[in-house]
């Protein structure tokens, strides 16, 4: 790829969370139920990699990898962890982490809601409790009073749309009934009628957490602007690359209409969208179309596609007409060899949807490094960089390698 592909203040990152990578995050909704009995996750997060006592490395594997961004959440747990009381010691480690990427060449990109919230917020109901809007606002505010001069692109939610795309994933039957039960544990266990999470929802509960994190995106980006009023926002939204062999054209649409659509038209009165992209399933007039035999497949048992990459993007700017940020791209793979080849074409994919008249602001890949996968716990394998799970010391695989060469030479270093 040519360095022209790319505009000259293009970002390139890697995308990390706080709840993946930090570990004790104990008053957090997540925490609290992968410790019910039964729980849906595979295995609690524990330590997780240690990032939260090992951030500054891990700023200078981003930095040595020649990346001038660098994509993490602040968790609300860790600022709010006492409904109405704000951590200081909190505060002050999110703003550390600001200025470690300011010092370092890297643009922070703020998530201010990785699917994780406090317990409290859980215990509420969640998105299903009317003041969610503004107790979501008032922790941003928190937030943005603290460092909010210093970042530079505000993300809202990751992956708000995830619940109903995952209802199109041909799951089990045994895992909603799972979660569900979960959820009653949780429940119990707190001593409160309806414990709710982001990342384990209830298909009963769908409309009314879409329209309670819908109102919370509203209300985080006024409680953003009034007082950063030129800070990018909007949200991101996992997006697969879903295309139609004949015949195939109606199930592809009704799955963009049920899963996309009411987040790309709120999108459009944002400043961008967030695309997190890592598959492509091609639907015909039977459903979904097997990968062809032979070829490689990634975790999620689909074939693997660079070329999902540059569909995604091209899909959602042709609804969302608005700039594009890929805040998320990566592969499931125990076989580095596999991503190592798959970044550079899924790259010249993006490159030829920005020919195209795409504007896409930057490309962050997830993720830096292996880490807590949520319900499938430390099993899936998706960075660039393996971690000992009894010393969290960080191994560099042969992709970052392959990441780094290419950014170098796309930003002419």
């Amino acid at each position: 790829m040519p360095a022209a592909s790319f505009p000259a203040d293009f970002l390139w990152g890697v995308a990390t969370a706080g709840h993946q990578n930090e570990g004790d995050n104990v008053t957090s909704d997540t925490w609290f139920l992968e410790n019910v009995t039964p729980t849906i996750f595979r295995e609690p997060s524990g330590k997780a990699t240690n990032g939260w006592e090992l951030w500054e490395s891990d700023l200078d594997l981003v930095a040595g990898m020649n990346l001038n961004a660098y994509r993490f959440s602040v968790e609300w747990a860790r600022v709010e962890p006492v409904e109405g009381e704000f951590s200081q010691e909190a505060l002050a480690h999110y703003e550390a982490i600001v200025d470690g990427c300011l010092a370092r060449g890297l643009a922070p990109i703020v998530t201010f809601n990785h699917f994780t919230s406090p317990h409290w917020f859980a215990k509420r109901g969640a998105w299903l409790d009317p003041d969610a809007p503004d107790l979501f606002a008032r922790y941003c505010g928190i937030v943005m009073d603290r460092f909010g001069d210093r970042i530079a692109m505000a993300v809202t939610f990751n992956e708000p749309d995830l619940p109903e795309m995952l209802t199109w994933a041909g799951l089990p039957d045994f895992v909603p009934e799972l979660e569900r039960a979960t959820l009653e544990a949780a429940s119990a266990a707190a001593g409160v009628e309806r414990y709710r999470a982001g990342n384990v929802m209830l298909r009963d509960d769908f409309a009314a957490m879409r329209a309670g994190m819908t109102a919370g995106h509203a209300a985080a980006k006024a409680a953003i602007k009034a007082r950063q009023p030129e800070l990018p926002v909007g949200l991101s939204l996992a997006i697969v690359d879903d295309v139609a062999a004949p015949g195939g054209e109606e199930l592809r649409d009704r799955k963009r209409a049920e899963v996309y659509e009411h987040w790309l038209v709120l999108a459009r009165d944002d400043d961008f969208i967030g695309v997190q992209n890592y598959e492509r399933i091609t639907y015909g007039p039977d459903g979904k179309v097997p990968p062809a035999e032979g070829v490689a497949v990634n975790g999620m048992g689909t074939a693997v596609e660079p070329d999902s990459l540059r569909g995604a993007v091209e899909y959602v700017y042709s609804v969302a007409h608005l700039p594009v940020l890929v805040s998320e791209h990566g592969i499931g793979t125990e076989d580095d060899s596999i991503r190592a080849a798959f970044i550079g074409p899924s790259l010249a994919g993006l490159a030829q949807a920005v020919a195209d008249g795409v504007p896409v602001l930057g490309y962050c890949h997830w993720t830096l490094m292996d880490n807590f996968e949520w319900i499938f716990g430390y099993g899936p394998k998706l960075g660039l960089h393996s971690v000992d799970r009894e010393t969290f010391e960080r191994t560099a695989k042969p992709s970052a390698a392959v990441y780094a060469g290419i950014v170098r030479e796309a930003r002419g270093l």
